[in-house]
């Protein structure tokens, strides 16, 4: 039987998502967009309510396509509002449809939002020892250079608590606990820096 992590054992939705997509380095933008997306929308929710949600999130979002969502007017935040099980919250289906063009703007400044948010480590996936030993933590340096500089870009809803679930969902940091079997796949390889603090 295979070792995971603790958060994600309900032999369904969330633990389908953790060996499928947590954690795995990721570079393609419209999945990136989809997963802070996601982000927006948890705020003051679970996760796991986001995970059943996500194919009416898709549907509400022409899939994610940041570059149609970016071009949604006010009678598109009137369409997904009363979408049938969407979460019916103004603000953060605005600031969806804001980021959506604030990540163009990077794209047109850095090639892809991937190529941008990598940039900050290198191209590598951190691995903190000192979260390998139980001391986990919400956000980092890290993570607020990030938010920091993402807000100053346009972006909304994305704090540094909330970045710093975005970096462990697309990979560039690896939160796997040491004895999940995605993290001995994942803190192999030369795109791995292993960090004391």
């Amino acid at each position: 039987m295979k070792q995971r992590c603790q958060w994600c054992c309900d032999g369904g939705i969330v633990q389908k998502y953790h060996d499928e997509e947590w954690g795995i380095p990721l570079h393609d933008d419209r999945k990136q967009f989809e997963y802070l997306s996601m982000e927006v929308m948890q705020c003051g929710l679970s996760w796991t309510l986001m995970l059943k949600k996500r194919e009416i999130f898709r549907e509400c979002f022409d899939n994610f396509d940041f570059e149609k969502v970016a071009g949604y007017t006010p009678e598109d935040v009137e369409r997904i509002v009363n979408h049938e099980g969407m979460i019916r919250s103004r603000r953060k289906i605005e600031a969806i449809i804001s980021n959506a063009r604030s990540l163009l703007k990077i794209r047109e400044e850095f090639g892809s939002f991937a190529s941008y948010l990598w940039a900050f480590t290198g191209g590598k996936t951190y691995v903190y020892r000192k979260h390998q030993l139980g001391q986990m933590v919400a956000k980092n340096e890290l993570s607020d250079t990030i938010s920091r500089d993402l807000k100053k870009r346009g972006f909304r809803y994305l704090g540094s608590i909330t970045i710093y679930s975005h970096l462990q969902a697309c990979g560039i940091i690896n939160d796997h606990a040491p004895d999940c079997f995605m993290y001995r796949q994942l803190a192999s390889g030369e795109n791995v820096r292993f960090l004391d603090d």
